[in-house]
């Protein structure tokens, strides 16, 4: 037997949230190929990993990336993280499949201009992405607000019969060309006024298909209990399995909710399929919402189109320097970029420590000045949260990142250490992870990340250039069956 790679004396965290333990792990042809205390044969290559972390790559369950794995493959923002698999498409915004005939609304426009959105079918950008060939894997949701844009007039409504089945066949056809399922994003005035019966017949529709729902809650300040009952009755109508997104309690007045909301989440996971992400920080980012500016807690804009000289300033400092209000500036600066103070800490650990949350940084490659999280937060769960603070053990950070995010998203193959998996794998020095980025400074890659392979294939060494991108677009199961179920077929004709 000869290896392609051999990593020696690792210490294995394998996903499963089970004991860590010492091995050799054996890679051949893209794949984990052996596991043993002590692997004999040779190998090209052989890792000496004493003293250092094996895990499942990370996969980021929650991205903005739809148009930057196609834009900037090398993907430093997340290789560097040890992500290894991105899941793209998410609060229903999605660059496929999307016709745009004018600039996109917000906050599609969070993914880039109207020219970068040139995916009017599902498979156009599954094509993109393969011939891109990113060094991160890429699985896909399709967004509700981009679908709804494809055949609404305008956004502030409701949808009308026909334009709803025409919403469906959208939304039919992309989940025949193997999209993972459908985002929603009720928050967001482009889909805030869909009502539940409009959302209730798409996700029959992905029910049908065997996909999976995952929604930006209709609001997560006050009123996130309803927003929460809304999500569950949604899905248990299409019968699908339900993420919550960044699950958070935002604004003042919300805070110290979080085992509130837990407790209401837990109930409902008796009877159905339901999971959430988080991100790590007690700051949010978007598009500048009126909804969310208050003077409760500060707001700092990233960008701004009629005001960019206004970037990296808090909004109160912009309303003082224009002797307005909070709205009246919001307004002015409008379409624009923030980051919100409007969380608070101890509720951001509770989620995080919840055994149904994973891992999705949420962040925007294309804002200028873009949240920490963008660059920091896998790292940050490992070195902040479980080495410093202590809030869980590192085998059960890394089954957040990897092992729970494979079986919720139903990526077969993939988010444990085991033979026959797919080779996606990070090796960290768990003494040193720390995460870098700051919101004064967010674009510096951790420390600690020693080595990543995708697919077998080496693509991240610090410091040193490594031309490895072996990145796959990861089709829904059912249909990558199908299309292998045909190629056999063939095959054998």
């Amino acid at each position: 037997m000869v290896f392609d790679t051999v990593i020696r004396g690792a210490q294995v965290v394998d996903g499963t949230g089970g004991p860590i333990y010492t091995a050799d792990v054996g890679l051949l042809n893209g794949r984990i190929h052996d596991i043993a205390i002590s692997l004999k044969g040779d190998a090209r290559e052989v890792i000496d990993a004493t003293g250092l972390h094996l895990a499942p790559g990370f996969i980021d369950v929650h991205t903005h990336d739809d148009i930057n794995v196609i834009d900037a493959p090398t993907m430093p923002t997340k290789i560097s993280q040890g992500v290894t698999t991105v899941i793209v498409g998410n609060c229903g915004i999605s660059a496929s499949p999307v016709r745009l005939t004018c600039a996109p609304p917000d906050p599609l426009n969070l993914l880039g201009q109207q020219s970068d959105f040139c995916y009017p079918r599902f498979s156009d950008y599954a094509n993109a992405v393969s011939r891109a060939q990113p060094s991160v894997n890429v699985g896909a949701l399709v967004g509700h607000t981009a679908i709804r844009n494809n055949h609404m007039s305008e956004l502030n409504r409701s949808a009308t019969a026909p334009e709803l089945e025409s919403m469906c066949a959208d939304l039919r056809q992309s989940m025949a060309d193997g999209a993972l399922g459908m985002s929603s994003g009720l928050a967001y005035a482009s889909a805030k006024q869909s009502s539940i019966d409009e959302v209730k017949a798409m996700v029959a529709e992905l029910g049908r298909a065997g996909g999976i729902y995952t929604t930006h809650l209709r609001t997560e300040f006050d009123g996130i209990l309803e927003a929460m009952d809304e999500a569950f009755i949604t899905s248990e109508h299409g019968k699908v399995p339900l993420i919550i997104s960044h699950l958070k309690c935002a604004g003042k007045g919300n805070w110290g909710r979080s085992e509130q909301l837990l407790n209401t989440l837990e109930i409902a996971a008796k009877t159905q399929n339901i999971g959430c992400d988080c991100y790590p920080y007690a700051a949010s980012s978007s598009t500048l919402d009126l909804a969310q500016v208050t003077s409760d807690t500060d707001i700092f804009i990233t960008w701004s189109e009629p005001a960019p000289e206004q970037a990296g300033r808090y909004l109160h400092e912009i309303a003082e320097h224009w002797q307005c209000d909070l709205i009246s500036a919001a307004k002015r600066l409008q379409p624009a970029g923030a980051v919100y103070y409007c969380m608070a800490e101890q509720d951001v650990a509770n989620i995080l420590r919840y055994p149904r949350t994973m891992i999705g940084s949420d962040g925007l490659p294309k804002d200028p000045h873009p949240h920490p999280r963008l660059w920091g937060t896998f790292p940050r769960v490992i070195g902040h949260y479980s080495r410093d603070t202590g809030l869980f053990a590192l085998n059960e950070a890394v089954l957040k990142m990897s092992g729970l995010s494979a079986r919720q998203f139903q990526l077969d193959g993939r988010g444990e250490i085991k033979p026959g998996n797919w080779a996606d794998l990070v090796l960290f020095d768990y003494q040193n992870v720390r995460d870098l980025a700051t919101f004064e400074n967010p674009q510096q890659a951790a420390s600690g990340i020693e080595r990543v392979w995708v697919n077998g294939v080496l693509s991240y060494c610090p410091n040193q250039t490594v031309p490895g991108r072996a990145g796959q677009f990861l089709f829904r199961q059912s249909q990558a069956a199908d299309a292998l179920l045909t190629e056999e077929k063939l095959c054998e004709h």
